[in-house]
């Protein structure tokens, strides 16, 4: 295990939708990449990347000091360490947020203190504190498209580049999963009300079980243009739902998206199911972003090497 740590450069894993497969994924993170002795843990990711819901999923129990239900911890728990035996194992901040309030400095020296006492700290946006502090995490995950995770050594990586990374992938994620509730609110009520989700580059998976859709594929992909063309508002209802202009739509993951479907770029559909032959699904797959016609035909001729999986 300790062999396998020290050798550890950078694991990639896609961001999925929605909270359940977030903390499914956490915890197969923590069982991988987490150590005991692990004191200080980076997080790098712009606000709904999904951070708070992969530290839900990686540390059970802990008590995030900025809920994304608008509850705030007040104190902050790493500025009053003098509870003695009563102060926690473990704590968790968000520097952007907390810097609004505090000096960056005393941040600092309030993480330094922490884990001078033999806590474990968990921060979150770690680049801005970071060249404060004159050291690096033992772990740093940066959440965008993908999730990164790495042990740095003195070779880096630094924080900037986990950042830089998954901050231009972000926006990938965010038109992806708008597209895919825009299919889904397009597409007839009982095959939308089966469907499951999985995950490609720049892109979506929407999976059928058993047997094949019937609806057309350029057809739906016409509509859910016409949307994008309309530059419809996008925005949080609850926590299983979204809004597009008025209409609410369930989702698992209703931060994760842009706020208008004219901020898509480029959205096209694979115009035929690719049958899963191992899961027994039929796959619709949509693609994003300036490379989406050349990412679908790569996957199509992938495919085709595999010709009893066309259908």
């Amino acid at each position: 295990m300790k062999d396998r740590q020290q050798s550890h450069i950078l694991s990639s894993y896609f961001a999925p939708r929605g909270h359940k497969r977030m903390y499914e994924l956490g915890m197969q993170l923590a069982q991988l990449y987490l150590s005991p002795f692990d004191k200080l843990i980076g997080v790098v990711g712009d606000a709904g990347s999904g951070k708070s819901a992969l530290l839900r999923g990686m540390f059970p129990g802990l008590e995030l000091t900025n809920d994304d239900d608008g509850v705030y911890v007040r104190p902050l728990p790493i500025l009053d360490q003098n509870g003695g035996f009563f102060t926690p194992h473990t704590y968790h901040l968000d520097i952007r947020f907390e810097n609004g309030f505090t000096q960056m400095s005393v941040l600092a020296d309030a993480i330094v203190e922490a884990l001078h006492n033999g806590k474990r700290v968990i921060v979150e946006h770690f680049d801005l504190v970071y060249p404060l502090l004159g050291f690096n995490a033992n772990l740093i995950i940066g959440v965008g498209e993908q999730i990164l995770i790495s042990r740095p050594t003195i070779f880096g990586p630094e924080p900037a580049e986990m950042k830089d990374k998954v901050y231009e992938s972000l926006a990938y994620r965010l038109m992806a999963h708008t597209a895919e509730d825009l299919c889904e609110m397009c597409m007839p009520k009982e095959e939308w009300m089966r469907c499951g989700h999985d995950d490609v580059r720049h892109g979506f998976v929407i999976t059928f079980p058993e047997t094949k859709p019937s609806f057309d594929i350029a057809e739906l992909e016409k509509k859910v243009n016409d949307m994008i063309a309309a530059n419809l508002p996008v925005t949080y209802e609850d926590a299983t739902h979204i809004s597009v202009d008025g209409k609410s739509h369930y989702c698992t993951g209703p931060r994760i998206h842009v706020s208008h479907t004219g901020k898509i770029e480029n959205f096209h559909l694979l115009h035929h199911f690719i049958y899963d032959r191992f899961n027994k699904n039929y796959m619709l797959v949509g693609c994003v972003g300036k490379n989406a016609e050349l990412n679908l035909a790569k996957l199509d001729a992938q495919q085709e090497k595999q010709s009893d999986l066309i259908m």
